[in-house]
């Protein structure tokens, strides 16, 4: 028995069942046909959209994610062997300067060190020049003192021997002296 509300026939079998409801009408085994029908108009509808339209879209951004991953990979170990060869330079460069440093601080301490026995013999010699001088100077206030020594030594002896009475002669008292500064 169909029924017409707003314009659609229902099957009254599959709304009311003895003047209650009977059930869901989607579950109505008499509409089971049509409503199969029509899922696989949707699923076919559904598959042609995804596998013409969708799906060749997402393919090719999926194609142009690995590429840009790939070229990405590809650039960053170009990059990788760049910065290890700019490390190497470095790296020489770095030994390079440390041995030209080392070889221009040898130079200058062998610079310094010949400067400074340049000087310690202009001072060596300056020193035995000056010592020589010293030497001759004492060797000359020793001989003007040795002589002074004798005078008064003499002078002394004539007039120790004037006051005890006796008398010398200059030889004699010379000799004596001379003798006695000997040792």
């Amino acid at each position: 028995m169909a029924t017409e509300t707003n314009g659609v026939n229902w099957h009254a079998e599959c709304l009311y069942d003895a003047g209650g409801a009977k059930g869901m009408p989607q579950l109505c085994t008499d509409w089971m046909p049509n409503q199969v029908f029509w899922l696989a108009v949707a699923l076919i509808v559904l598959f042609l959209i995804l596998s013409r339209i969708a799906l060749p879209r997402i393919g090719a951004v999926l194609a142009e994610r690995k590429g840009t991953i790939t070229n990405d990979l590809a650039a960053a170990e170009e990059l990788k062997l760049k910065a290890l060869e700019a490390e190497k330079a470095y790296n020489e460069a770095l030994a390079t300067a440390r041995t030209e440093a080392a070889k221009i601080v040898a130079a200058a301490q062998a610079e310094i060190r010949k400067e400074l026995d340049e000087a310690t013999a202009r001072a060596d010699s300056e020193i035995s020049a000056r010592t020589a001088e010293s030497e001759a100077k004492i060797a000359e206030i020793r001989a003007g003192a040795e002589e002074a020594v004798q005078t008064v030594a003499k002078d002394t002896a004539k007039e120790l021997v004037a006051a005890l009475g006796g008398s010398a002669d200059a030889r004699s008292v010379t000799a004596a002296v001379s003798a006695r500064l000997k040792g």
